[in-house]
């Protein structure tokens, strides 16, 4: 099994044996042999409510799990973030997203000065911002109300908005349209400005350095289309910028007046939370985007304060743990059975990949164990005629989240109930499978011959004992939504502590974004100053073929 090199933790030794004594194990038999199995496994914070007792452990594994956070020094190393310790260790950063929903009195530092005033600075120009162009007091250049918001930037500055807008859609101004520009591809810049109307649209252009090709080409483009349309002093009145380098957002034409700061402290793919997120307050309302901030407080501080054994944040991460360094299972799926939810694996994605992702650990050492997880999913019922068939018969175990609102937005005949049903059915079915011998029974009972049982039985079971968590919430809302994403930004950073890697850096990122800097010249002209390997070399020799 995996282990943290030759300094191995006594509980990951304790769990090593663990994993021997529990690799067979039934969850058949332990609901079986445990009535109040799941009354002891959930946890409820606000209208959240986590059942996790569907998973592959019993109470000496998790009291092993929890000796590991431990041993770990996890609660240490959550004040450390909380108090704005430099855990950033490869960037000398705190890491400080908490305090961006920071609804306590409760000062918070970096560099030992207190950071709250200008966060509660940037979200009042926000409120006043978001307010002026909901309620068309900040208009465009011709004098029209700006109702066609795009948000234009680039992974923590696209998919934390693109979510969280999509979530809460019902919630929507009825007058205001919400577009997304992200991708490099012209396809999506293009297919964005045929939907909206040069008199009627504002850009957010969100970089921090207002250097990334990929937002500041997009940006470009859409300014050239704005200037095309309404001339150049059009750019003032239409484009805002959330960014921390005035010289370079002057220099595109934006007044600085209009340009929202956020600072080295925040990591993009935990940004939705500051000015990266104005296009939430333009789309619900600057009052829904403060419910958004004191759901993620309530879990924040549910995750600061509570005890690890009823901490869920902590609690998933141990769990993720057990599968994935003991069992190697290096993977898990989230299902969210709510089409407003479509976006969260996407946004998931980067979260736990792009922070966990990682193979040195923060003593600077390769690490020997296996990290950060494959998340993959989708939105239930759709994916269940998809990768489903996986789930339930592949080979490989892929542990799962299932995210269910128990009150839909739409009331729409008996729609809800029977998706409520089928997320249900999923979990049981997962973990309880169908036997050989239950699924003959069946097929004889159907009145199948015994040449047709022996020849169906086997391809109509299922092993089960395949784990899941299930998160209910009362209905999926900007308080909800909150608490949700902080839930699972603390169960990754929890994760990181335990592998001893750093959540907060990104640096394979870089390395195919400064190689395609060399190929761009090469593709736009006939010089080769750069020596590739042949099959990179033969591709771009036969793209220029096709251009011909």
């Amino acid at each position: 099994m995996f282990g943290l090199g030759d300094n191995k933790p006594k509980a990951w030794k304790k769990l090593e044996t663990e994993y021997k004594r529990f690799k067979n194990v039934q969850m058949r038999d332990l609901f079986k042999n445990d009535e109040k199995r799941a009354q002891k496994y959930t946890l409820k914070l606000k209208d959240m409510f986590l059942d996790y007792s569907k998973n592959r452990f019993d109470e000496k594994v998790m009291e092993n799990l929890i000796a590991l956070a431990e041993e770990c020094k996890l609660e240490e190393k959550i004040k450390d973030m909380f108090d704005g310790v430099k855990i950033n260790n490869t960037e000398n950063r705190s890491v400080l997203h908490i305090a961006l929903r920071n609804r306590s009195k409760r000062p918070i530092f970096s560099d030992e000065k207190n950071v709250m005033p200008q966060i509660k600075e940037v979200l009042k120009k926000i409120k006043s911002f978001s307010d002026a162009v909901r309620f068309g007091d900040f208009v465009g250049y011709t004098g029209k109300k700006l109702t066609n918001i795009v948000n234009i930037g680039i992974g923590g500055s696209d998919l934390g908005p693109v979510m969280v807008c999509e979530a809460l859609r019902k919630y929507w101004a009825k007058d205001i349209n919400c577009y997304f520009i992200s991708n490099i591809d012209g396809t999506a810049c293009a297919e964005v400005l045929n939907k909206v109307d040069p008199e009627t649209t504002l850009f957010i252009v969100a970089s921090k350095t207002f250097t990334t090709i990929e937002t500041l080409t997009n940006a470009k483009t859409c300014r050239k289309w704005l200037v095309n349309a309404l001339g150049e002093h059009a750019v003032d009145k239409h484009f805002v910028a959330l960014s921390t380098n005035k010289a370079e957002v002057e220099k595109f034409g934006i007044n600085p007046e209009n340009m929202f700061e956020f600072w080295s402290f925040v990591g993009g793919r935990y940004s939705l939370w500051s000015a990266i997120g104005l296009i939430i307050s333009i789309a619900v309302g600057y009052e829904n985007f403060e419910k958004l901030l004191e759901g993620a407080y309530t879990m924040d501080e549910h995750f600061r304060t509570t005890e690890f054994d009823k901490n869920m944040p902590v609690i998933m991460a141990l769990l993720g743990i057990w599968y994935n360094n003991f069992f190697d299972v290096n993977r898990y799926a989230v299902i969210a059975y709510d089409q407003y939810l479509q976006y969260l694996p996407a946004y998931l994605q980067q979260l736990d990949m792009e922070s966990n992702g990682k193979s040195v650990d923060k003593n600077n050492e390769f690490v020997k164990y296996a990290t950060g997880p494959v998340l993959f999913g989708g939105a239930g019922t759709n994916v269940q005629h998809s990768f489903f068939q996986l789930l339930h018969q592949g080979t490989k175990m892929v542990p799962t989240d299932f995210i269910i609102p128990a009150i839909s937005h739409n009331e729409l005949g008996n729609h809800h109930q029977i998706l409520m049903s089928n997320v249900l059915a999923q979990g049981e079915a997962l973990m309880w499978g169908k036997t050989v011998k239950e699924a003959a029974e069946e097929l004889k009972k159907a009145g199948k011959t015994t040449a047709e049982i022996e020849a169906l039985k086997k391809y109509k079971s299922f092993a089960g004992n395949r784990p899941s968590n299930t998160i209910l919430f009362k209905k999926i809302d900007p308080f909800s939504l909150g608490m949700l994403i902080a839930l699972y930004e603390h169960k990754v950073f929890v994760q990181g502590i335990i592998w001893n890697i750093n959540s907060f850096d990104q640096m394979g990122v870089e390395l195919g974004k400064q190689m395609a800097l060399n190929i761009l010249p090469e593709l736009e002209g006939n010089a080769f100053g750069v020596t590739h390997d042949s099959s990179t070399l033969s591709l771009i020799k036969q793209i220029k073929k096709f251009r011909k």
